[in-house]
């Protein structure tokens, strides 16, 4: 291993590696039964989607105060914390099955919705121990990790299925029961292994070099700008449309996508394997894509991002067999993780240190609304124009970060001269 890789910068990037395959096991399990849970549990077939969305709501307004918090108490003890949150979120899921309450599993979702918070704000922690000329391969790392849990997870479903109901319990609450023990073990690795506190190995916003893409503002580490100031930044600006507009595009496909294989007589099998390439396209390329943000810059992956996902959108209703939708629900999950992860590298370019928790908190709850907006957009949209009308609008909304990277290089034009 090179000496880079033995710096406490990188020791950090690795636990958070590690606690983030554990955490999206966990996460990614519970995921796939929450909707046969809550429409068992509820009574209501309608409801079935009712779990997904009181985790992701809670995860968007948990973001800001995480955020808050990683600024007050420190990233370890916030992200520890995070953890037990879910823990307990998961065990308290496993008693709501048990005695047959839906109120109480969606109690026990919003606390797994709000670890998820936490544990996504782990890149940005990533990213603000290293120098601009790393950061990219920083967070890579850290998003590499969901691969781990896309794989994992599911595969849990059913043996921890099984230990349930040799326990006297129904199967679905297995799934929550081995969340319950990877998410303490997740906060464990956190707690003992996150040292030193990445607080206090923050790199300052503005480079030793230049590097291509980074916009760093020239600012004293512990000056503390309010969000409008930041964010008329633009480049703070273009980083939040890169991660907000995919977010967006990709849900508000994907989550279609399912419904539209079942109306053209997809089994189960094909589904998952259309997703599992959807999770792969998320996941499994982000060391190419950190590696390429560090060589060429934010802005050329960002607008690679881009395209990949205009050319998902587009292709995706083209026909209704099994490996051409996979293969475009993969150049969906690529254009995602190239936008997401330049994204995010780009604006942790641009915060001082003390600005950090509270923005990269509240840009992520704009994130979390977007997706949700863009989930229920897409039925809307599906119910009168289809998934080709999905795929259409979806399209359009890909193209909208370019504007704002136009305006971003604009600006750095006008400083230029």
């Amino acid at each position: 291993m090179s000496r880079e890789h033995l710096s406490p910068a990188w020791r950090i990037t690795a636990v958070l590696f590690a606690a983030q395959c554990l955490a999206s096991a966990a996460f990614i399990a519970t995921s796939t039964v929450a909707a046969i849970a809550g429409a068992e549990l509820s009574g209501h077939r309608s409801w079935a989607g009712v779990p997904s969305a009181a985790s992701t709501l809670a995860g968007s307004g948990a973001a800001f105060l995480w955020g808050i918090l990683m600024d007050r108490i420190g990233r370890r003890a916030s992200l520890a914390l995070g953890l037990l949150f879910g823990a307990c979120g998961a065990g308290l899921s496993v008693g709501a099955i048990a005695a047959g309450s839906f109120a109480l599993f969606l109690s026990g979702l919003v606390l797994i919705g709000m670890a998820n918070a936490a544990v996504t704000l782990s890149r940005f922690v990533a990213a603000e121990v290293h120098e601009p000329g790393s950061r990219g391969r920083a967070v890579s790392y850290v998003v590499l990790g969901g691969t781990a849990g896309a794989i994992g997870g599911p595969l849990l479903v059913m043996p921890a299925g099984q230990l349930a109901m040799a326990a006297g319990t129904t199967e679905l609450a297995g799934a929550f029961g081995a969340a319950v023990f990877l998410l303490l073990a997740a906060g464990a690795v956190i707690a003992a292994a996150l040292r030193p506190e990445p607080l206090t190995l923050v790199v300052s916003p503005r480079p030793a070099a230049p590097v291509p893409g980074a916009a760093p503002a020239a600012r004293g580490a512990d000056q503390r700008r309010s969000f409008r100031a930041i964010f008329r930044v633009p480049a703070a600006r273009a980083a939040l449309a890169a991660m907000g507009f995919s977010q967006v595009v990709m849900v508000a496909v994907m989550v279609i996508t399912s419904l539209y294989m079942e109306d053209m007589h997809h089994g189960l099998g094909d589904i998952s394997m259309v997703f599992s390439a959807h999770t792969i396209g998320m996941y499994a390329f982000s060391l190419v894509s950190g590696r390429l943000i560090d060589r060429w810059g934010r802005r050329p992956v960002i607008l690679l991002g881009v395209g990949v996902l205009f050319l998902a959108c587009l292709t995706a209703p083209l026909t209704g067999e099994t490996f051409p939708i996979a293969f475009s629900l993969l150049l969906l999950g690529l254009g995602w993780n190239f936008c997401f992860v330049g994204g995010s590298t780009l604006l942790a370019d641009q915060l001082a240190p003390a600005e950090r928790g509270r923005t990269q908190g509240f840009n992520d709850l704009l994130v979390g609304l977007a997706a949700a907006a863009g989930s229920l957009v897409s039925g809307l949209i599906s119910a009168r124009f289809g998934y080709a009308g999905v795929g259409a609008a979806g399209a359009v909304l890909a193209l909208l970060p370019c504007l704002f990277v136009a305006l971003w290089a604009r600006a750095e034009r006008r400083l230029a001269r």
